[in-house]
């Protein structure tokens, strides 16, 4: 089924079932439908048709998702924007992925582009004409297009850019259906599901996991607003989710709340974590203190989000990222291309039918990325005896010291293993006679009584020596990306500008 008709679909099938709500609107099956044709004739107003690119940038709310489904109802793609972008970079990916029209709030960036208010897209009882929904007030309703198909472009999602300016990942309907479906088998989601979203709509996650996948199986989304540990448990217990998903930084940020805070989460089944790797002592911790299983998967935007998992039932192993998901191959290449077995160290690449179409108006990127059908993350992994994806590091955070290669993940899971240590990143920094050599950066927790040199004690005890940090430099907080990962190339670029002075 093509996303466009889901709307549709789920309001002719149970038209008062809930559907999306966020803190202000809670909408069934029939009204979320009347919102998408309203919206849809407000942009085919724009003049937007099929092939167009609609660019949305707003913060979690119900009518983000509404102008998904809009523009999808007219063939037309979707470029988020993240909310918190510079004029100058929102111009840059407008510009990039040729926006016709961007829907924005009061607040944004001036930008060239048309501007359509968010507060258009709110469907009322005079715009909609009747509870099946009318459209535009004059417009009449918008009609799913019978040239929609699998293959045509329904997302651009622009990377973090952490290697230079940002790359539009061009992702298909049959891309999003084939993940969306995935997650429905893996996780078990049915009609029952209510799916809590707190991770960013502007990435492939909140959109495909949280909300797509939910909505597939007809269960319901809540949209939560922005993040704050202190209340996030309160969200929990109102609105009784059945699952969410989150970044280690918001698992690690819930550990810290004080240790009265024992609330009841017996509605959520479990809990998935994603975008960059959990420390499994963390996972444990958590589990035990709040009764929630945690989920490791891993993926990239260029893969629809997701390729493998630990599963629901039967061995889930912290640590690890676990197994492929249905309908994905995940192996491990050598630099020459070549397949290796189990246990040993390479390349982690992905086959299967959540691969993106590439780049956009970058085919040499996309060439270098996906080979053979094999879509080369960069990623440093090996599969363990029991077939578990275990990752190693980024191919671009490698460190080579003297002609040996460091991965910093070895030594961040080390310093972790710290009690008074709450967050950890490891950096490579220039070296007249090493060439490179690793830096650790270190968030202490509150209260812990450690020095630099105690932390460089603790790695002597367990690290090969040429993997020493040659300092450790506590910090109050580390830098992130919008997707809640460690923004390394601004720790590299603190070392080169001397913001960090040695010691």
């Amino acid at each position: 089924m093509h996303f466009a008709e889901l709307p549709d679909v789920r309001a002719a099938h149970s038209p008062n079932a809930p559907s999306l709500a966020d803190d202000v609107v809670d909408l069934d099956n029939v009204e979320f439908l009347a919102e998408v044709r309203a919206a849809a004739a407000i942009l085919r107003r724009r003049g937007i048709g099929s092939g167009d690119v609609v660019a949305v940038m707003l913060a979690n709310r119900v009518e983000f998702v509404v102008a998904l489904f809009a523009a999808w109802r007219l063939g037309a793609a979707v470029t988020p924007v993240n909310p918190a972008l510079t004029a100058d970079e929102a111009e840059y990916q407008l510009a990039d992925s040729a926006a016709k029209v961007l829907i924005g709030q009061d607040g944004g960036p001036v930008v060239t582009v048309p501007r359509v208010d968010v507060a258009d897209l709110r469907a009322t009882a005079e715009a909609a004409g009747s509870s099946t929904g009318a459209g535009e007030s004059g417009g009449g309703p918008v009609a799913i297009p019978p040239a929609a198909t699998d293959d045509a472009l329904a997302l651009l999602i622009y990377t973090s850019g952490t290697t230079g300016r940002p790359k539009g990942v061009m992702l298909s309907h049959a891309n999003l259906e084939a993940m969306s479906t995935m997650m429905v088998e893996v996780s078990r989601v049915d009609q029952d599901d209510h799916s809590l979203l707190i991770l960013p709509l502007f990435h492939v996650n909140g959109i495909v996991v949280s909300v797509l996948s939910s909505l597939l199986a007809g269960g319901r989304v809540t949209i939560a607003g922005r993040f704050k540990a202190e209340k996030f448990f309160r969200i929990v217990e109102a609105v009784r989710p059945t699952r969410f998903s989150a970044v280690p930084a918001i698992y690690a940020m819930l550990m810290e709340l004080p240790e009265s805070e024992r609330p009841d989460t017996s509605s959520v089944r479990f809990a998935a974590c994603g975008a960059a790797p959990m420390q499994a002592d963390l996972i444990k911790r958590f589990e035990g203190r709040y009764g929630i299983p945690i989920v490791e998967g891993y993926g990239l935007s260029e893969g629809t989000c997701a390729s493998t998992a630990n599963p629901l039932e039967g061995l889930r192993k912290p640590g690890t990222v676990g197994v492929a998901l249905p309908g994905q191959e995940v192996a491990v290449m050598d630099p020459s291309g070549r397949l290796l077995p189990q246990g040993l160290t390479g390349e982690v690449v992905v086959r299967g039918p959540n691969v993106m179409r590439g780049y956009l108006n970058r085919p040499e990127e996309t060439a270098r990325t996906v080979v053979d059908g094999w879509l080369r993350t960069g990623d440093v992994g090996r599969f363990d005896e029991d077939g578990y994806l275990v990752l190693v590091d980024r191919i671009k955070d490698l460190i080579i010291r003297g002609g040996e290669n460091i991965y910093p993940k070895e030594i961040e899971s080390h310093l972790y293993r710290h009690p008074g240590v709450f967050e950890a990143a490891v950096v490579g920094q220039s070296h007249e006679v090493f060439g490179e050599v690793p830096v650790a950066f270190v968030v202490l927790r509150p209260g812990a009584n450690v020095t630099t040199e105690s932390l460089l004690e603790h790695c002597r005890g367990s690290l090969s020596r040429f993997k020493i940090p040659e300092r450790v430099i506590a910090v109050e907080t580390l830098p992130k990306n919008p997707l809640g990962k460690t923004d390394k190339p601004a720790l590299r670029a603190g070392l080169v500008s001397h913001a960090f002075p040695a010691v």
